[in-house]
């Protein structure tokens, strides 16, 4: 990485920096998530971290953009735009279900269309071919999902903070190794720092639906970009976040085959089960931050040494998370019965 990029880094933790100091002063006259029968806190805290971590990334984004497929890379604001804006809302006053839900899908399917056409426009508004379309609404919905699943799993003090750092750190890793610029995503891993510091146990600020709704959107797009322009393969993005997208998606689905309205707020997330075992927002922390570490810095070992051992890997790593999934809901089901 040249001298432009470290300074770019720099700046990025810098900016933030002062803007999580700003906001700590205001916290008493910011939006506050109040404690409720679904949540893991006791006392109400700002939800405003999310705009400290892009005053830090964004300017970073746009001078030195990541390398994406197409002639713009900035395709990608679009989308982010949208989400960040349907979000900021929903944090001062909730926003319908399905408004939100919507907007996700839009950007989406914005987003999608744009790595997968390179964003071209030239040759008029044709009609991509069914497979092509396919190919669009199923990104389209891995985008919304991952969105929404950050979101999800932001509810354990420090966890969703940690997971940018890391997996954000391990994208530019991997796109340092691809010769691909990596200013943009260790400016976003070094614009968390901060906010880590005020969101781990016991957090004073959280990110709010403004940080973890396009954090997660971004932790998609930029894996799936990086798999289109080659720079890494398809199984590295999902490897480096596994234990969010493992833990959302597992949920989700018991859920579903249980016969449960999966759209309605719950708190059945195998971390928050770990966290009411005993765990609480230290130990529940530990375990997945633990996990995290361990799930990225083996898709960077075999994308460094051994390129075609990563699926097995995925492989691998996922039944391990079942299993620590299991055990969690083991003791959940027999320790407290009546939490159920």
């Amino acid at each position: 990485m040249n001298a432009a990029g470290g300074a770019a880094i720099v700046v990025a933790f810098a900016v933030s920096l002062a803007v999580v100091a700003f906001l700590i002063r205001l916290a008493a006259h910011l939006p506050q998530a109040a404690p409720n029968e679904r949540s893991l806190h006791v006392h109400a805290v700002p939800r405003v971290g999310g705009y400290a971590i892009w005053a830090g990334f964004l300017p970073i984004a746009i001078w030195l953009p990541p390398s994406f497929p197409g002639d713009s890379p900035y395709g990608w604001l679009v989308s982010w735009l949208a989400l960040a804006i349907v979000s900021a809302l929903d944090d001062v006053r909730d926003v319908t279900p399905t408004v939100r839900l919507a907007v996700h899908c839009a950007a989406g399917l914005f987003c999608a269309w744009w790595l997968l056409t390179g964003g071209a426009a030239a040759a008029g508004p044709t009609v991509p071919a069914l497979p092509a379309l396919l190919g669009i609404v199923a990104l389209a919905l891995a985008l919304a999902w991952s969105a929404n699943l950050y979101n999800f799993m932001d509810g354990n003090d420090g966890l969703a903070a940690a997971m940018a750092i890391i997996g954000f750190g391990a994208y530019g890793a991997a796109a340092l190794r691809a010769g691909a610029p990596a200013a943009a995503f260790f400016a976003l891993a070094a614009a968390t720092l901060p906010f880590y510091v005020v969101n781990r146990p016991r957090a004073t600020m959280f990110l709010g639906d403004v940080g973890s709704v396009p954090l997660g959107f971004l932790a998609a797009a930029f894996g799936a970009a990086g798999a289109l322009a080659g720079h890494w393969p398809a199984w590295f993005p999902v490897l480096v976040f596994l234990p969010f997208i493992a833990d959302a998606t597992v949920t989700l689905a018991r859920r579903a085959l249980a016969g449960e309205r999966v759209s309605e707020a719950h708190n059945d997330h195998h971390y928050q089960h770990l966290h009411r075992l005993g765990a609480g927002h230290a130990g529940t922390l530990g375990v997945y931050a633990g996990a995290m570490a361990v799930t990225a810095g083996t898709a960077l070992g075999c994308l460094l040494l051994a390129p075609r051992a990563g699926e097995i890997a995925l492989a691998v790593e996922s039944v391990v998370c079942f299993i620590l999934f299991g055990a969690i809901e083991h003791r959940w089901r027999k320790r407290l019965p009546a939490s159920r």
